[in-house]
C-alpha cells in the first residue's frame, strides 16, 4: 500500500483568492481530482499534458469507483494539521501520479506531496494508536416480504450515545479491540454537493472522529480493515483507518 500526504494551500489573506480552501469545500470535486491520480495508460500516453477535458473512463484502471482491497482502489480523509494547514491523506493501492493529478491545478498545493509505502504487517495483541473519521448509520424499517425475501430499509445516523458502541461491535468482526475510556469521539459534519454543479446547495452527512490506541486481535481480518476502510461514504473522504505505532514513555 503507498500513503501520500497533499499539503493543500487554502491561503491566509481572506482579501485574495483561495482556489485550494474553495476546492475543498465540494467533495464531490476533491473525490474527482484525486480520481484523476489514476490514469489510463491510454490517457496518460495520449494526452501527457493533460490538455483534454476530463472524462470518468479515461481514469481508474481497476483503482476507481471499485471496492477497496489490497489490490484496488484508495481511501481519503481531509483533516487540519497542527500548523493550521489543511492536508490530504491517501492510501492507495498503486503509486498514485499526483504529478498528472495537479498538472492543471498545481495551485491548490502548497508544497510537494509526500508519498511513501506503508507496512501491512501487524502481530496478534500488538497496540496501534488509530484515527478514523467515518459516518456510522444504521438500517431502520428492514422489512420482509411475503416471499420470505428482506428488503432493505434506510440508513440513518446513529444516536449521539450509540456512537462508541457503533465502532466497537465492527471492530470485533474486523479484527481488533478499542477501550471506550481511551478513545476520543468527536461528532460533526461533512459537507458535500450532490452533482459537480458549483451553484448547488450543499447537502450535509453525520462525520464522527475516533482517536485513541486499539489492540489487534486478528492481524488477518485487521489488514482487510486497514486495506477496505469502515462504514459507508468512502467517496467522501470517510473510512480511512489509520494507524501509528504507541509511543513508548
Amino acid at each position: 500500500m503507498f500513503l501520500s500526504l497533499l499539503h493543500i494551500d487554502t491561503g491566509e489573506d481572506p482579501d485574495r483568492p483561495r482556489p485550494g480552501r474553495e476546492w475543498l469545500r465540494n467533495l464531490y470535486r476533491v473525490h474527482q481530482r484525486l480520481c484523476m491520480a489514476f490514469p489510463s495508460d491510454a490517457r496518460k500516453t495520449g494526452d501527457p499534458d493533460f490538455l483534454a477535458p476530463f472524462s470518468p473512463s479515461d481514469f481508474g484502471d481497476k483503482q476507481v469507483h471499485v471496492p477497496r482491497g489490497e489490490e484496488n482502489g484508495f481511501l481519503f480523509r481531509i483533516e487540519p494539521s497542527r500548523s493550521g494547514q489543511t492536508n490530504i491523506l491517501v492510501q492507495s493501492a498503486v503509486e498514485p501520479d499526483w504529478d498528472y493529478a495537479f498538472h492543471n491545478a498545481g495551485h491548490f498545493l502548497a508544497s510537494p506531496t509526500e508519498v511513501k509505502h506503508a507496512s501491512m504487517s501487524f502481530d496478534d495483541g500488538q497496540a496501534l494508536r488509530f484515527r478514523l473519521v467515518t459516518n456510522p448509520t444504521r438500517k431502520i424499517d428492514t422489512k420482509t416480504g411475503s416471499d420470505g425475501a428482506k428488503r432493505n430499509g434506510r440508513r440513518v445516523p446513529v444516536p449521539v450515545d450509540q456512537l462508541f458502541p457503533w465502532l466497537s461491535k465492527r471492530a470485533e468482526l474486523l479484527g481488533f479491540w478499542v477501550d471506550e475510556g481511551s478513545t476520543a469521539v468527536q461528532p460533526g459534519y461533512a459537507y458535500f454537493k450532490k452533482s459537480p454543479r458549483e451553484k448547488e446547495e450543499s447537502a450535509r452527512l453525520k462525520s464522527v472522529c475516533y482517536d485513541g490506541v486499539l489492540n489487534v486481535i486478528d492481524p488477518n481480518l485487521f489488514k482487510g480493515a486497514i486495506t477496505s476502510g469502515i462504514g459507508p461514504g468512502k467517496s467522501f473522504g470517510f473510512g480511512l483507518l489509520s494507524v501509528a505505532p504507541v509511543e513508548s514513555t
